[in-house]
């Protein structure tokens, strides 16, 4: 790496930052899970990584070898490698709950395996906690991982098969509507043109608007959607959960807002007015990420709902708290108004 540049010549800082980053921490971390888990005797490691770390660093700004290494560790913009071990170790312990039940990692931290698979003997379900306990490694604090959390994967769903995706059927039956939050001076024009999407929907039967709205205090999520009709608040919903994302919240009330809308006769146009408009977004994302469930969900419904009538469409607007949009302010006190405290923690509304 010396021979690429040093101080005064050769590639840039940046350059060399990224080559540290995409070649050789991946190959100096490969198979960190052996060896990095609970209770693991890592001193030695360690040692060994923040000697590699120093001198990437060192190489990286062209620095005295005697520099402070927290500095200019600091300086060349490179992640702590025990905070970087711990990141990539809690992805890495997510990772098997994306594998299919038959899958011989995903049976072997399973707790709950399906009647047509063969129970495995080694499964670590059975152990009791004392044995669990005992054993360290990695399947166990994937197991452990996977108790704290609500499973949410599914990759091998036909909503994300290609072809067969929302966004390759009905590309023109929903759109996005934005605002550009650099420009506040549109703040008004933007209300504007909410009012004047209502007062042009509120004459129609076969429209309904649908506001949403989330928030969370200690750990404790409030989710709220009211839906109208003819400018006629038709229903109003209020959700709680405990320890759960802010994402996870907004796609579940707009989760919960379109199975109502859908379930409504004669209704042909949804509009969904939300401030988040990143968590409506990730309805029509095809990647692998831990909100597949709520989107299969949502997908579902939608491909039915477009199937039903070749003039059903939706429509997401995004309306910023700082608005304060009439109708998004009624929702976003009522968020903010309740003070439930769960009895014990749980994911389930």
């Amino acid at each position: 790496m010396k021979l690429l540049g040093n101080s005064s010549r050769g590639i840039s800082p940046i350059q060399k930052h990224l080559l540290y980053r995409c070649c050789v921490l991946p190959i100096a971390l490969y198979g960190f899970q052996l060896w990095f888990y609970t209770k693991a005797l890592i001193s030695y490691h360690m040692k060994t990584f923040n000697k590699i770390q120093r001198r990437a660093a060192i190489w990286i700004l062209g620095a005295f070898k005697t520099s402070p290494f927290i500095d200019i560790e600091a300086i060349a913009g490179i992640i702590p490698i025990k905070f970087h071990l711990q990141k990539i170790a809690r992805r890495s312990e997510i990772r098997p709950l994306k594998l299919p039940p038959s899958y011989l990692l995903r049976s072997l931290i399973d707790d709950s395996p399906s009647l047509s698979i063969t129970p495995n003997s080694h499964c670590i379900g059975p152990l009791t906690n004392r044995q669990r306990n005992l054993i360290k490694g990695h399947l166990t604090d994937s197991f452990n991982k996977a108790l704290r959390i609500f499973p949410l994967f599914s990759p091998l769903n036909s909503e994300f098969s290609p072809g067969l995706r929302i966004t390759d059927e009905f590309s023109n039956r929903f759109c996005f509507n934005l605002v550009n939050k650099k420009e506040k001076e549109k703040y008004k024009t933007c209300a504007q043109e909410l009012d004047n999407m209502v007062l042009s929907n509120s004459s129609l039967p076969q429209s309904t608007l649908m506001i949403t709205d989330a928030s969370i205090k200690h750990d404790i999520a409030t989710s709220i959607s009211h839906i109208y009709i003819v400018n006629y608040p038709l229903t109003k919903t209020v959700h709680y959960a405990s320890f759960v994302t802010s994402t996870e919240v907004e796609l579940f009330v707009i989760r919960c807002g379109i199975n109502q809308a859908c379930s409504i006769d004669s209704v042909s146009k949804i509009i969904v007015v939300t401030n988040s408009i990143h968590a409506a977004k990730k309805i029509f994302d095809s990647e692998s990420h831990p909100y597949q469930l709520h989107l299969a969900a949502i997908l579902s419904k939608l491909r039915r709902f477009f199937n039903s009538n070749l003039n059903n469409s939706i429509e997401f607007w995004k309306c910023p708290s700082c608005l304060k949009w009439r109708l998004h302010l009624n929702v976003d006190k009522d968020s903010k108004s309740f003070h439930p405290t769960p009895s014990y923690p749980s994911k389930i509304s």
